[in-house]
């Protein structure tokens, strides 16, 4: 192992609890030891996963939150001991590899609770209320701390809380945590005064207007979270460790209002000042280490940092608040692990916290260990497979349902959280596959089908491997995904993929017989408007084939022509983005936590956006838009178009051939990859 990695293996203590290294998995909903949104039991597939983070060198692993009370079905956690048995029978191949295992245990969503339409629907309906309250108590789950509205819904409001209420959830942390201990768990986290989540929300100016003893002063905003720690310690005994994932500031304007970096803003939740105090509160009322980021469900992309948010985005906050505790500080959000090592071994840091790149690669610990850095599939912080709820203008999360319940998947790796369907099953008849077209999806058929026992054979018209990846990892901070096409190209030369470059095919006849899969990829979109031929396709910018000008206009707000807009403001030009829906980003797959920073961060740089508004005419120096049924003009030196795709297979493909990628359906990278894996395992 390369040397300045050897802090982040060393000891430490949380308690009385030895770490064997300061590596921690922090908890994703759909890595569940008890299920997740699904009648409670002990979770085979989530327990694998977790047991292959261990075995692969994790110091301290914490499966997906567990909710108290379960959203599906009203089930209390404590009230299924048979679950608890079956972990019981599975922590001792656990504690083998070495790790220590915390249980989050949450409180819940209150108004952060994900509505989609269907809620919306059941909410709304008093007769449909009623009868589906037993399996989703929408007025129960969604409650919170004072009356408020829902972060991605106006139909489904938020109550007030009871007293009642909040004892029941403190009784049941306190007896869930002691039937952990009892199973052999070394610790639990309570989840969580961080994100925006119900017991954050208790400590949030802007959303509790309580005057009973759980609101109003600092004391009783921060007394739920207090009580918690207290039953469990009071039922498990002081030497049973408590984390807290814990926010250091919200970074939040008020509702559906994050802050960007860099944004001068006068903070509604969680400043700084409160955090120095809030850190040693709960220290002094019994938790045992702090693990932190930032931000709030209004401001989500601060613990869901997409590909545009800084590297350690909330390293120094997080590094801040522990001057002020005397316990253990772990900092979560897109940490780099040279870095962490950096600050651990300088004393300002006790962990570093990582999720999404367990799901890229669950080895990827052990092979940064085997100096084999190189063989790391990279997480490129999409959330198309992880967590891809999406929200836009007059809808909640849009997101297949299967989504919803099926989260912790991962968008470049087919098989994280599915092995049941996606793994690699070896050939008894090897093949030569031809593939038409050298992207992402050419080669994960490639990789997969070379895997099987079979010789796949890459044809790629230009004289590189990569495809629309090219100009799609081009923006200067998109690093993440040319980390991933180096990755792509090494598995091609490591596997010893035939590949014929500058070979364009166009009949199929000379392959008669053999398998054959088309990735072939998409086409730019043309718009029935004149002057379009003066515009700049997206592609071209990206490949740097044409240059643009200080003034420019990017004609579709979807996720690629805001990530253009996005790099042309870095650049220092004067961008305008065009766009016909009524929202940016008003695409299915695309995180909210990736949309909602772009929509804000060309808010806060007042990049012109006209939205509802349609391209009419391309002209010099200007176009012309319809906006509200009249005419306006907006001058520019170039234009962009980034106006979609449409399917681009080979002219008459035959029936026989099989269809990856974006040749057979536009998709994003999720659908090219578990496609092309898929498509690999039939043949």
């Amino acid at each position: 192992m390369n040397k300045k990695y050897d802090p982040l293996f060393t000891p430490w203590k949380i308690g009385n609890c030895e770490i064997k290294n300061r590596i921690v998995l922090t908890s994703m909903g759909g890595t569940d030891l008890f299920g997740w949104m699904e009648v409670n039991r002990f979770d085979k597939a989530g327990a694998d996963f977790i047991l292959d983070v261990a075995k692969n060198n994790c110091g301290l692993v914490l499966p997906g939150c567990q909710p108290v009370y379960n959203p599906m079905f009203g089930q209390w956690l404590h009230k299924k001991d048979s679950m608890f048995k079956e972990l019981a029978k599975w922590m001792p191949e656990f504690h083998k590899t070495g790790a220590k295992l915390f249980v989050q245990l949450t409180a819940g969503f209150g108004r952060s609770f994900t509505v989609s339409s269907m809620m919306e629907m059941l909410y709304s309906n008093p007769a449909l209320r009623v009868v589906s309250k037993p399996f989703m108590d929408l007025d129960k789950i969604t409650a919170s701390a004072s009356p408020s509205p829902n972060r991605w819904s106006d139909k489904v409001p938020s109550r007030e809380m009871t007293k009642e209420e909040i004892q029941e959830f403190i009784d049941s942390f306190a007896i869930s945590s002691r039937k952990l201990k009892e199973a052999g768990v070394d610790g639990v986290e309570v989840h969580a005064v961080h994100e925006g989540y119900l017991l954050d929300q208790f400590t949030l100016h802007y959303v509790n207007k309580r005057t009973d003893e759980y609101g109003g002063s600092f004391e009783n905003r921060y007394r739920f979270a207090a009580e918690i720690v207290k039953a469990i310690k009071k039922e498990c005994g002081d030497d049973f460790p408590v984390s807290l994932r814990y926010s250091v500031v919200s970074k939040t304007k008020g509702f559906r209002q994050g802050a960007v970096p860099g944004e001068d803003f006068v903070e509604a939740g969680r400043d700084m000042a409160e955090s120095e105090k809030a850190a040693k509160y709960l220290q002094d009322a019994g938790y045992d280490m702090l693990n932190c980021d930032n931000g709030t469900y209004d401001a989500w992309y601060w613990a869901h940092p997409p590909i545009y948010m800084p590297e350690n985005c909330n390293l120094e906050d997080v590094e801040h608040i522990k001057n002020f505790v005397d316990i253990p500080v772990v900092c979560a959000g897109r940490m780099n692990p040279e870095v962490a090592a950096k600050e651990i071994k300088a004393g300002r840091l006790d962990g570093a916290g990582f999720a999404r790149q367990f799901l890229a690669d669950v080895e990827w610990v052990t092979k940064l260990i085997d100096e084999k850095e190189d063989d790391i599939r990279p997480c490129i912080l999409c959330h198309n497979g992880c967590f891809n709820m999406c929200h836009y203008e007059g809808v909640p999360n849009d997101q297949a349902l299967s989504d919803s319940l099926h989260l912790a998947r991962c968008a470049i790796n087919a098989e994280t959280m599915q092995k049941e369907k996606h793994y690699i099953r070896k050939t008894s008849n090897p093949k030569d596959v031809i593939i038409i077209g050298g992207g992402i999806g050419g080669m994960e058929a490639a990789r997969v089908l070379k895997l099987r026992g079979h010789n796949p054979i890459i044809y790629e018209a230009s004289d590189k491997l990569g495809g629309t990846f090219i100009p799609a990892s081009a923006e200067s901070y998109k690093g993440k995904l040319r980390d991933l096409l180096k990755w792509y190209e090494k598995k091609m030369k490591d596997l010893e993929v035939e590949i014929h470059f500058n070979t364009r095919i166009e009949d199929l006849a000379q392959f008669e017989g053999k398998e054959i899969i088309i990735a072939t990829g998409s086409k730019a979109r043309k718009l029935p408007v004149p002057g379009f031929d003066k515009t700049i396709e997206a592609c071209e910018f990206l490949n740097g084939e044409k240059k643009v000008g200080k003034n420019v206009v990017v004609v579709g707000g979807g996720l690629t022509g805001s990530e253009i807009a996005y790099e042309l403001a870095l650049q220092g030009k004067n961008v305008s983005i065009v766009e016909m829906k009524n929202d940016l980003v008003a695409q299915t797959g695309v995180c909210l936590a990736n949309s909602s920073y772009l929509r804000e961060w060309f808010a806060y740089k007042k990049v012109p956006v006209y939205l509802n508004t349609m391209l009419k005419e391309v002209k010099d120096g200007e176009i012309i838009c319809s906006k509200d049924g009249e005419d306006i003009t907006i001058k520019c030196d170039s234009v962009i178009s980034s106006a979609g795709y449409i399917p681009a297979p080979l002219a008459n493909t035959k029936s026989d051939v099989r269809l990856v990628g974006d040749c057979l359906k536009v998709g994003n990278l999720r659908s090219v990859i578990w496609r092309a894996y898929e498509v690999a395992m039939k043949i």
